[in-house]
């Protein structure tokens, strides 16, 4: 069966998008892994499903890599209303998109020349309740808790935002190793859920720097909810403070969050990247 797609990125995570507003896609969980290989595929962080929605104005499913579903992705959210507007599916400047973690409303900002080149969203409040992050461990929020991972102890703060996060902060992250310590988290049997990590490093109270590894995906250039889930961790621990516009800088781009009591927004780029057709078998 042949279908046209679009791939579309934000900082460097890529997406492999598909309108199904009219028909369903075939076996998205065995697809992805084919989709997403950057040798034998079309190559992307994901394979994102742009289907309707009786609750909002579409709704976003996101498969990963390893043809795991995931809740919420900051990156793909934007490219998708970006998607949404250019392709007059709609076409307005603010639009509501549902996912697993609740519908999300969204702002769409145009550059000088009226093309869509940004879009800020309100990703909703951080959850920092142990139980529903998931995380195993006691109290009412994990802020700087120890947990050993190989053969060394960290301090982690731990954060939904919509999907779960544990946040480490150090003086050094661009000579850490991902690929061998992020398996080493994301499987930790204190997650239930498995865990996207953040390593983050604190330039100033408005600056951060972040190295991620995503559950289901490996290290990417950029998370979404993982810069949400940094910032919120970083006015935890005292490092950053509400009110303020915090820069995420990751290796693919910069994100800014915004964190209030009641909700968090994070506004970014989104740019598409080529159109094609495939055929899904």
């Amino acid at each position: 069966m042949v279908w046209s797609f679009t791939k579309m990125q934000g900082c460097g995570n890529d997406f492999i998008f598909f309108n199904c507003m009219e028909r369903p896609f075939p076996s998205p969980e065995k697809q992805s892994a084919y989709l997403t290989d950057r040798r034998f595929g079309i190559g992307g962080d994901g394979v994102v499903l742009i289907q309707p929605s009786d609750k909002a104005q579409a709704y976003m499913r996101i498969f990963n890599a390893d043809a795991s579903e995931g809740k919420m992705c900051g990156n793909a959210i934007r490219c998708m209303a970006k998607y949404l507007y250019d392709n007059n599916i709609v076409r307005q400047a603010e639009m509501t998109i549902d996912t697993l973690s609740g519908i999300k409303k969204l702002y769409l900002l145009a550059n000088k020349s009226g093309e869509i080149s940004s879009v800020r969203v309100d990703m909703g409040k951080a959850e920092t309740l142990p139980e529903r992050i998931p995380v195993l461990l006691p109290g009412k929020e994990i802020i700087a808790g120890n947990i050993r991972v190989g053969d060394y102890e960290y301090k982690i703060t731990c954060v939904s935002m919509g999907n779960p996060h544990a946040v480490v902060f150090m003086d050094n992250v661009a000579d850490l190793n991902l690929l061998e310590l992020g398996p080493l988290f994301e499987r930790h049997p204190l997650f239930p859920e498995r865990v996207n990590t953040e390593f983050i490093r604190v330039i100033n109270k408005q600056t951060l720097e972040m190295r991620v590894w995503e559950r289901g995906s490996g290290e990417t250039l950029a998370c979404g909810t993982g810069a949400c889930a940094s910032a919120v961790a970083a006015i935890l621990n005292g490092f950053c403070q509400y009110g303020d516009d915090i820069q995420v800088n990751l290796p693919g781009g910069k994100l800014v969050i915004h964190v209030t009591e009641e909700t968090v927004y994070m506004t970014g780029g989104c740019e598409k990247v080529f159109d094609g057709v495939i055929d899904v078998v």
